[in-house]
């Protein structure tokens, strides 16, 4: 259990469980929204206009390969009260296959009053200050932790998995080179949080994570 397998089974027993107290509203969107923050990843394209683009897409996936004031931005128009002419706010998905965000994608209703946001730089406190600026905004921060050890036997695992890299070697390399400098930097400059949840593999999350998916392609 990671922190988006975490942050989706949050999601579903809330909108299960507001469901249930309003039989009347089953067929409503749920109250809670779930959302990544992959959308941020800069696009290739404005990696390639780095000062070294070459490293800029060796460490995609850092801190500051990330939109941190776009992200800032949709948190603080989260804070906004909810009124009457409130809308729907849009966050961009990630496109694996393309390998960029995708504009819009996620709708987030003016009727949800909860949304689960999920990322690795959410608690982070150091770097670029809107990290901190968001976080702060935040009603809880949870923090997801997990061995070195046990993160990159996932994360070659997913590197393969994925096409990122070509066999484990690489991928274990990658992952020193990349992912778990970005992790040592994270649980370094982590602010407080208000939950500390200890990584298990369990595969009976899967079923309703699964869920979530299907609810947001509907």
């Amino acid at each position: 259990m990671g922190k988006t397998t975490l942050a989706a089974k949050v999601v579903a027993r809330l909108n299960a469980l507001w469901r249930d107290s309003s039989p009347g509203l089953a067929s409503e969107p749920g109250i809670a929204t779930f959302l990544p923050m992959d959308g941020y990843h800069l696009t290739r394209a404005q990696l390639d206009a780095m000062p070294d683009p070459c490293t800029a897409h060796a460490r995609r996936g850092a801190a500051f390969t990330f939109d941190a004031p776009a992200f800032l931005h949709l948190v603080q128009k989260l804070r906004e009260p909810i009124c009457p002419e409130t809308g729907t706010l849009y966050a961009p998905s990630f496109d694996h296959a393309v390998k960029d965000p995708v504009a819009n994608d996620i709708p987030i209703a003016a009727s949800s009053r909860i949304v689960v946001m999920e990322g690795l730089y959410l608690s982070l406190g150091t770097g670029a200050p809107e990290w901190k600026d968001a976080a702060l905004l935040m009603d809880e921060l949870w923090f997801v932790e997990v061995s070195e050890q046990k993160a990159k036997q996932r994360l070659v695992k997913r590197h393969v998995a994925s096409g990122i890299s070509p066999d484990e070697e690489s991928a274990a390399l990658r992952a020193e080179e990349n992912d778990l400098v970005n992790g040592r930097q994270i649980v370094q400059g982590r602010l407080e949080v208000h939950e500390l949840v200890s990584s298990q593999e369990d595969g009976s999350w899967a079923p309703e994570v699964q869920g979530i998916d299907r609810e947001r392609d509907a």
